[in-house]
């Protein structure tokens, strides 16, 4: 069902978004991997999903879970629930489980889609708790265009352009405080915005 439905995605993406991807070639063949990147739309998941040629497995919030038909489809293509409002240990073992088992995982740091009028949120530090845990390389991705495709609040799409930036690993120091490691991954998700 992922690659089916990435496969569905891409082309739709590359059709009415004139979808680009740039640096391909940081995520590893093998092994798992975390993906990171910066979120302000809900196009966002899609897009990120789509730039890697791997599977992935997304952290999301739990009351996407609550719309039957959307249910299906998500847990189908492996996304993990998250419960936002607690420290949730079930979707953390979860995603470490995915990175044991050589799979990817991707997140994004900031935990929720930003406004129009923030140019970033602070990272929340499971991304570093995960990261340190998960003693896999850790790769930022910067996407663009998919707010101005579909902004917070809209109910149409907008055929503008879509872009994501994958950059090279991140390497995390170990014994660093998870906050700090987030910052770190989130400096560099925005060092991609300005290459």
């Amino acid at each position: 069902m992922y690659r089916f439905s990435r496969f569905i995605i891409l082309v739709i993406l590359k059709i009415f978004f004139r979808f680009k991807v740039e640096g391909r070639e940081n995520i590893p063949e093998r092994g798992g991997f975390i993906l990171v990147s910066n979120h302000i739309s809900y196009l966002d998941p899609p897009a990120v999903g789509s730039a890697c040629r791997r599977p992935v497995h997304f952290i999301a919030r739990d009351n996407l879970f609550d719309i039957p038909l959307l249910k299906f489809w998500l847990k189908a293509v492996g996304v993990i629930p998250l419960k936002r409002d607690s420290a949730d240990t079930s979707a953390i073992k979860k995603g470490l489980k995915v990175l044991r088992n050589g799979e990817g995982l991707a997140l994004f740091p900031e935990g929720t889609r930003r406004s129009k009028e923030d140019r970033y949120l602070n990272p929340e530090p499971g991304a570093g708790f995960l990261a340190a845990k998960g003693g896999v390389p850790v790769i930022p991705a910067f996407v663009s265009g998919t707010d101005e495709a579909l902004p917070r609040h809209a109910h149409s799409l907008r055929l503008t352009k879509i872009h994501v930036r994958l950059g090279k690993e991140i390497l995390i120091e170990r014994g660093k405080p998870y906050q700090e490691i987030s910052d770190l991954i989130m400096a560099k998700i925005k060092e991609l915005s300005n290459n």
